[in-house]
């Protein structure tokens, strides 16, 4: 603690200070370079600082992609403000590399000025060649980082100075220094150290010499900027106006996880995972087992398909059943889903979306199955279908996808994405009161004539009951095959069927009546162009529209989190555009369910390249259409 005491003096240091309403910040390296650790980091103790922040983990899908290459590069962006921020940021105001390929895959995006913090290590005759970089070239000694700061700091060199006498190994050296760059960025950013140096503790407990030298060299990372004349400059970003409430950083899956467990708590019921791992859902399981203590039970099946079959055996005996997954799993488990639907029991389906088809981009985002979760099944099979629009949304959309499987006995498929679930952002912790109440009814006497039990008997949303299995007196049928309306007798009448198919189908439609009619996010009612979005492009759009609205534009902006059914005042809404623009990471999937339901022209902005929207490609389009 006295180590920590004397750092924090040191910032009383008198160095020039940049006042900035809201910076973006690139760390980029090798995946071996610890950019995603560091960066989290930096965003905690940013967060803890209290700016409003986005984040977005960029990294390619090989635990350990090939040293020094461009396929290689691991990055992570932060853009942090005392502004409301939405989006990670279109480009860098700093960008600090650990190699010759980092500094060239990410300096397109550094904005004119910018400051540079390149690892000298990183720049040898071998590292420069496996950038591509043309023999002799060297961009840290030619002119052509002229328009930008560049810091030419061999993080690698210090590193290993500083730790020289802890009889630490080569490796264990080398891992150590993304501590280094991370103590340089606190110092540039006059950020406190105690969380990291708390995180550090904590993390290495039961390994003291690793724990002293990640300290240690975070310490000389901040003297590093202190003492030396080449960083002259600091940045102080002042702390957000945010509504009065406890926070916390927390990136998408965690949402996901916590909302699942509200759900559960909320309605009084046990809550079961039965999962796969999959990337990137995989945190969800992750931190959904740390719960055991809470009731929550979570079981690693052995494929997508065990999972979800588990899930529903689990939701038939009366738990709060779920399942995660991505677009592979999604394509294995429609099956199931099947037959989840044609039993009518409560069961939640997230779909942690990447780019595909097939293994595809693994790490990288993408919208692509919303057509599979309206259609992606074999016969008639409708089912819900809402989707989170950020990282902290998806605490919100996985509590409401919770109260529609229980209160409609019915799956409901959640659509997250890479971009959010990694993604993280300062989230206010709701209190109870402020979360919707969920009814849950299990029948627990025969609901017919002359003490006759009818378990597909319908409510007026036309939901059946629950029925938990061993109930004396309920015992029924279940199974795959066609029910029999009320009974649940299996039946192969073709009227019988068809007016299954189609109560079935209606019974999803009435859920319309119980969600939020949709809103105008930004602008007005009435506008030249709507930009009608679905999912995580919500903090690019808005950033979007709202600085076209400042520049004399005349768009409005509409963001769907429900999908199926859609609100019951969209197509009211959508009679006030001339225009309507849906950008979406996918080749135009609401595009066509939107043209197909309302009758309008909509017109559609792709971008299927694994990466979000930024804020200058809506803008571009806007003034494009309005033009």
């Amino acid at each position: 603690m006295e180590k920590i005491e004397k750092k924090m003096e040191r910032k009383t240091a008198s160095k020039d200070g940049i006042e900035s309403e809201s910076v973006v910040v690139r760390f980029s390296g090798d995946s071996g370079d610890g950019m995603q650790l560091t960066g989290m980091q930096f965003t905690e103790t940013t967060a803890l600082f209290g700016n409003d922040l986005s984040t977005f983990p960029d990294y390619p899908s090989e635990i350990r992609a090939p040293t020094g290459t461009i396929s290689g590069v691991s990055g992570f962006q932060v853009h942090f403000g005392s502004k409301e921020i939405f989006t990670p940021g279109d480009e860098y105001d700093v960008l600090v590399v650990m190699n010759a390929a980092a500094l060239k895959v990410d300096l397109p995006r550094l904005k004119k000025g910018g400051v540079i913090v390149a690892n000298l290590s990183g720049f040898d005759k071998k590292n420069l060649g496996l950038a591509q970089y043309p023999a002799g070239v060297d961009p840290l000694e030619d002119e052509s980082l002229a328009n930008f700061t560049v810091h030419k700091v061999d993080v690698t060199k210090h590193t290993k100075e500083c730790l020289a006498d802890t009889g630490l190994g080569t490796k264990d050296i080398e891992r150590s220094k993304n501590m280094f760059v991370l103590g340089l960025l606190f110092w540039m950013f006059d950020k406190e150290m105690d969380s990291t140096i708390k995180f550090i503790n904590e993390k290495f407990a039961k390994k003291s010499e690793i724990r002293d030298a990640n300290i240690k060299t975070l310490n000389a990372g901040w003297d590093y900027g202190e003492n030396t004349e080449i960083f002259n400059t600091r940045y102080n970003v002042n702390t957000a106006k945010m509504p009065n409430g406890i926070y916390r950083n927390i990136t998408g899956n965690h949402a996901t996880a916590i909302g699942l467990i509200a759900g559960a708590e909320k309605s009084g019921l046990p809550l079961f995972l039965g999962s796969y791992p999959i990337t990137p859902a995989t945190d969800i399981f992750h931190e959904l087992s740390k719960y055991k203590a809470n009731g929550v039970k979570t079981l690693q099946a052995e494929d997508e398909i065990a999972g979800i079959c588990a899930a529903i055996g689990a939701s038939y005996t009366g738990n709060l059943a779920v399942t995660t997954t991505s677009g592979p799993g999604m394509a294995l488990k429609t099956e199931a889903l099947g037959l989840a639907a044609i039993l009518e029991i409560p069961l939640v389906i997230v779909n942690v979306q990447r780019g595909g088809p097939s293994t595809g981009l693994p790490t990288k985002t993408e919208q692509a199955d919303l057509l599979m979760a309206m259609h992606g099944r074999h016969g008639e099979a409708p089912l819900p279908v809402i989707s989170a629009t950020s990282p902290s949304d998806c605490f919100n959309m996985a509590y409401e996808a919770c109260r529609i499987a229980i209160e409609h006995m019915t799956p409901v498929i959640l659509l997250t994405d890479g971009y959010i679930a990694n993604g993280s952002e300062p989230w206010r912790f709701p209190t109870e009161d402020q979360l919707k109440k969920i009814t849950v009814s299990f029948l627990d006497k025969p609901n017919g004539e002359d003490g006759v039990l009818l378990p597909y008997k319908r409510n007026e949303n036309l939901v059946r009951p629950w029925i938990k299995p061993g109930t004396k007196g309920l015992e029924h049928r279940i199974g795959g095959l066609e029910k029999q309306n009320e009974t649940g007798n299996v039946s192969y009448d073709p009227l019988n069927h068809e007016k299954m198919v189609q109560l079935r189908a209606a019974k999803i439609e009435k859920i319309a009546d119980t969600i939020p009619l949709a809103i105008v996010d930004s602008g007005k009612g009435k506008a030249k162009l709507l930009i009608l979005g679905w999912g995580s492009t919500y903090g690019a759009i808005k950033t979007a529209v709202r600085e076209s609205i400042a520049e004399g534009y005349d768009v409005a902006h509409i963001q769907l989190r429900y999908i199926n059914p859609f609100p019951k005042n969209l197509s009211e809404l959508l009679k006030g555009y001339e225009q309507i623009l849906i950008p979406e990471m996918n080749s135009g999937q609401l595009l066509q369910l939107i043209r197909a339901k309302y009758l309008v022209p909509a017109i559609g902005f792709s971008k299927v390249q694994g990466l979000p929207y930024t804020t200058t490609e809506l803008k571009a389009k806007i003034v494009e259409l309005l033009k």
